[in-house]
């Protein structure tokens, strides 16, 4: 499952954290997995959220986020 889901009223949110990894990564996973097939069949927009943190710099690195097809 996804690192974090974020559901409102209208907007899914899949979030996919790496520590040190990139940001690309943490979206192949959302793919990879299959993290967005519950929601498929949801009539909210789906955003794919991925996230790099950096242990050296304590703080993130990088993001990006994919509006998208499931």
């Amino acid at each position: 499952r996804a690192d974090c889901v974020l559901e409102t009223a209208e907007y899914v949110y899949l979030f996919e954290f790496k520590r040190d990894g990139s940001a690309d990564e943490a979206l192949a996973q959302i793919d990879a997995q299959g993290y967005a097939a519950p929601y498929s069949a949801d009539k909210r927009r789906l955003f794919k959220i991925g996230v790099s943190f950096s242990t050296e710099a304590r703080n993130i690195r990088e993001w990006k986020a994919v509006a998208g097809v499931q």
